[in-house]
């Protein structure tokens, strides 16, 4: 009996934003045997704000997903960008047209949010999704024509056990072990690196600051708020139904204490937390201080070198282990679901199931989504260099940008609300675009 594509066993490896879009995308596309490996013990749901922007919500509503996410999401509608240690508005950016010009609006949400309609969506499909958590993927052995890894259950009492299956989406993240392996296999010398840049996530409740007539204004609006400063900023939005204020700040790495490679977070120090933002207006110091002692932590941010090919055999990266991307443009959790949604369209295009076909509808996937997550990746990291400019000619060109913007004229220096950049960004259907060039990317 010759199987179809549906019949094929896919493993996923990692069960973060990437790896659940590509269970669910596969479910949808009729795929019966689906294994997602996870080393935690389950989602845990927890995290800060999340931007969900329209080429997100494409995606997830055509899952099935997005009504429960946007039910408890907020709606944007404009961006106010500050000094940092004035709080003088540099620009301020409406963007009450998003949803008329993408179909879909820009909203922020809690990242529990996202994860646990993601998960509750492939529960429906129980039946071809099966979830191992508290299982760690120790190494990939085989990258094809059956690609192959160990599975090491957290529970000693289990043995590890080999896993073999006709395709491996390695969505593990940007401490990737699939990634690792490839690259050694195909003797290409790559490696995460850091940054030198850190960030806090924090959240605010409303009933923290009832009492603050300022706060509360800013949890109540539909806005988010950007304050930069020399090497730092943050960016501040409501979630959760304007329940919660969440922060999320970038920072030169100079407080990161010694943290082991297997996390990049470490709890931080509040005294340190407020001196990074010492010089920042009275209204940000403030709010910083709401955040409790003992509930500061610190990320290190890292990324690492584009890599040549993201596919070997039948074995493909996915999401952060592939593009990890500094968080300036807010798309890293939006180009991994871009990922998941179209390997899922292509491998359902399969003409037959040999290996030599799966490794070339993942050469489509790579195809459709690696100039363009390379590039968000560049570009998020270029406008992270714009927004922390401290003095000199840059700054004062950066600016006159600024103040051209009031007049309505000219792009926005904060990549991520200028318009044209919006266009590509929002504009792009990732799902109609390998569906309409799979033939042609597969010769």
């Amino acid at each position: 009996m010759t199987r179809t594509p549906q019949d094929l066993q896919i493993a996923v490896l990692g069960a973060g934003m990437g790896g659940l879009t590509c269970a669910l995308a596969l479910a949808k596309e009729g795929f019966r045997q689906i294994d997602v490996y996870e080393s935690a013990a389950d989602l845990g749901f927890v995290g800060a704000g999340i931007q969900l922007a329209p080429n997100m919500g494409r995606v997830l509503d055509r899952l099935g997903v997005w009504k429960g996410i946007e039910a408890e999401a907020v709606n944007i509608v404009e961006t106010s960008i500050r000094e940092g240690s004035s709080n003088d508005e540099l620009a301020h950016v409406h963007m009450q047209t998003i949803r008329e010009l993408y179909g879909y609006p820009h909203m922020v949400g809690h990242r529990s949010s996202l994860a646990g309609n993601l998960y509750e969506g492939c529960q429906r499909y129980a039946d071809q999704i099966r979830f191992h958590f508290n299982t760690t993927v120790q190494s990939v052995d085989s990258f094809g024509p059956r690609p192959s890894f160990t599975a090491v259950p957290r529970d000693s009492s289990q043995m590890p056990y080999r896993v073999e299956a006709d395709v491996v989406l390695g969505a593990d993240g940007i401490k990737s072990q699939t990634r690792v392996a490839m690259m050694e296999k195909l003797g290409i010398e790559t490696g995460v690196k850091d940054t030198d840049q850190a960030a806090y996530r924090i959240l605010i409740h409303k009933d923290q600051v009832k009492d603050d007539p300022e706060l509360v204004d800013l949890i109540n609006s539909n806005q988010v708020t950007r304050w930069i400063g020399e090497k730092r900023h943050i960016i501040a939005y409501p979630v959760s139904n304007n329940t919660i204020y969440n922060l999320s700040t970038i920072q030169p790495d100079r407080n990161f204490a010694a943290a082991t490679n297997a996390t990049y977070t470490t709890k931080g120090s509040k005294k340190a937390m407020l001196g990074v933002f010492g010089d920042f207006c009275p209204m940000v110091r403030r709010m910083l201080n709401y955040v409790p002692e003992g509930e500061v932590c610190e990320w290190k941010l890292r990324v690492h070198e584009p890599l040549m090919t993201w596919v070997h055999e039948s074995t493909a990266l996915i999401g952060d282990a592939c593009h990890p991307t500094l968080p300036h443009l807010n798309q890293g959790a939006a180009q991994a679901i871009e990922d998941g949604a179209v390997v899922a369209i292509a491998l359902s295009r399969l003409p037959d199931t040999s290996p030599a076909s799966i490794t070339k509808a993942l050469k489509v996937y790579e195809k459709v989504r690696k100039e363009r997550a390379y590039t968000l990746v560049d570009m998020a990291a270029a406008s992270g260099r714009t927004l922390h400019l401290g003095s000199g000619a840059a700054k004062a060109d950066r600016d006159k940008q600024f103040a051209a913007l009031k007049e309505g004229k000219g792009p926005v220096p904060d990549k991520w609300a200028d318009a044209d950049v919006q266009r590509m960004i929002y504009g792009f259907d990732c799902q109609k675009e390998v569906q309409e060039r799979f033939e042609e990317y597969f010769q």
